[in-house]
């Protein structure tokens, strides 16, 4: 006589084959969530600097095509300038702590204003002309990289002056 045995149900040895596949797999779907969790923490990082840099941008831009008198002898990390209203205003790039900010020159009992953090580099080019003895900044062109971990983008900018005061043409 043959001993046919019960066999409705999975033995001790399917069990622990099903359990330790179901591991292999879960173990590999947490390591593929963690990875796409840490990607989109740096590139979330990443857009927020390079977004705050572009807005940075933007101002700057804007109010060096409607001020007048750019500083032809400020340092490359700085330009200064009057805006559209008359304030007298500066930016500055700190390698020290890698901001830019925003100085307003004619209210000395202000603090400076962080317009972008996480700058590694920044320039400002001025473009100049000079007319009997007198220099003036016809252009500025603006190079900004922003650096978040290991990640850096460079953001480029330009503008012309289009109050030159300084010459009648």
């Amino acid at each position: 006589m043959k001993n046919t045995g019960n066999k409705n149900g999975f033995g001790i040895v399917e069990l622990l084959v099903a359990m330790a596949i179901t591991s292999i797999l879960l173990v590999a779907v947490a390591v593929a969530f963690h990875a796409s969790m840490m990607s989109y923490r740096e590139n979330e990082d990443l857009f927020l600097a390079v977004n705050r840099a572009r807005q940075s941008l933007f101002r700057i831009t804007t109010q060096l095509r409607t001020g007048y008198w750019v500083d032809p002898n400020a340092p490359n990390n700085e330009c200064s300038f009057f805006t559209a209203d008359g304030s007298d205003i500066t930016y500055r790039f700190n390698t020290t702590d890698n901001k830019l900010y925003l100085i307003t020159n004619d209210i000395t009992t202000d603090s400076d204003y962080v317009l972008c953090d996480n700058v590694s580099a920044m320039t400002f080019g001025k473009t100049t002309r000079t007319v009997e003895g007198m220099t003036s900044v016809v252009s500025v062109n603006i190079s900004m990289t922003v650096e978040v971990g290991n990640a850096q983008r460079t953001l480029t900018s330009a503008a012309v002056i289009r109050r030159d005061f300084s010459f009648s043409n």
